[in-house]
């Protein structure tokens, strides 16, 4: 495996850590993050349904999208978190972490909400949606990330992990705004 492929697969699970908390608004994100135990079972709980809900609207942009690019970036998403979700299942019972979701675990709800709307959505106007989505979800992980995360962890190591491939999230953002901008030029 190479270590670009390496370093995006290790931003995309520390990234996972915090996204559900990108699923709605900034303002729920940060307002359920402030509110919610993020013990090593929580987050552990949380890792696994992130992506989980990205292999879901990955799959769906495979399936969906009406370009070769939306349908692949869906595909990696989809194929990355797969990967990921497996990481964090290995990493949990390496630490014999049981994971516990969080009580009332809205940003499920969230996740259901962006996919029934998703999948209500076809054509061109899925393509758009789609993009926008992960854009908002990026820019809304990157905040969790500095106002959330990094403050809340008590392990160096995993702040350290945060730390460095952080820069990888700004461009998984990039290409899917990227995406999102050349589709607007071509309507």
């Amino acid at each position: 495996m190479s270590s670009r492929r390496n370093l995006v697969r290790i931003a995309t699970a520390a990234a996972l850590v915090v996204a559900p908390l990108a699923l709605a608004s900034p303002a729920h994100a940060q307002a359920a993050a402030q509110s919610a135990k993020l013990d090593d079972p929580t987050i552990v709980a949380i890792f696994d349904a992130a992506n989980t809900w990205d292999i879901e609207t990955g799959t769906m942009a495979e399936k969906k999208g009406t370009t070769k690019e939306v349908r692949d970036y869906g595909e990696m998403i989809a194929r990355d978190h797969k990967a990921v979700r497996q990481l964090g299942r290995d990493l949990a019972t390496k630490l014999g972490v049981t994971p516990t979701p969080p009580k009332n675990f809205a940003m499920a709800k969230d996740h259901a909400a962006a996919v029934s709307k998703l999948q209500a959505t076809n054509g061109k106007a899925f393509d758009r949606a789609f993009l926008q989505h992960e854009v908002a979800f990026h820019k809304a992980v990157i905040d969790a990330i500095n106002t959330t995360l990094l403050p809340s962890l008590q392990n160096q190591e995993v702040k350290d992990l945060v730390k460095k491939v952080a820069p990888a999230f700004e461009a998984h953002m990039a290409a899917a705004q990227n995406l999102l901008d050349k589709s607007v030029a071509t309507r």
